[in-house]
């Protein structure tokens, strides 16, 4: 799917560079928590946020770990977000179906395999309303016209 009329997304990951390696305590073999991200340059048309967290080197195409929407848009996303369909601390944003099932799942491929993931953050002019029960696609498929701009970041982990 192609995103029209889409501007770069500047974004931090706090503890991990693009391009670098997953921070430990952000995998499935450390706390298997979310990171922090802070956004360098965030619309201000923007209504919302929406993160996606995938895996690049699964077997099954941009394997998605994580995705979260309506998070208020703010310039930073806090650590740690617990897990649930509706997340009250972010506004009820929405966590949605990805290997963390209405959850963060962090990297953990198979032992001795090194797998490339993406974070992408997405700012929106308005909130998504869609099921808990979503996956990726439908939220791309929903937010469509509403991505005012998107970033990615990539890291490492074995």
């Amino acid at each position: 799917m192609e995103i029209m009329n889409c501007t770069v997304l500047e974004f931090e990951c706090i503890g991990m560079d693009n391009g670098g390696k997953f921070p430990m305590e952000y995998t499935g073999r450390g706390q298997n928590i979310s990171p922090e991200f802070v956004m360098k340059n965030l619309s201000p048309n923007a209504k919302t946020l929406a993160v996606t967290l995938e895996d690049l080197s699964h077997p099954i195409k941009d394997f998605t770990h994580w995705l979260i929407w309506n998070i208020p848009a703010a310039d930073r996303i806090r650590e740690n977000i617990p897990a649930g369909k509706a997340v009250p601390i972010l506004g009820n944003a929405r966590q949605g179906i990805g290997y963390g099932l209405h959850r963060y799942a962090g990297p953990k491929p198979p032992k001795g395999k090194k797998h490339t993931y993406r974070f992408t953050v997405y700012s929106l002019d308005c909130e998504i309303n869609m099921s808990a029960s979503s996956m990726k696609r439908n939220f791309l498929k929903k937010a469509e016209g509403h991505i005012i701009q998107k970033g990615s970041i990539v890291g490492e982990f074995e």
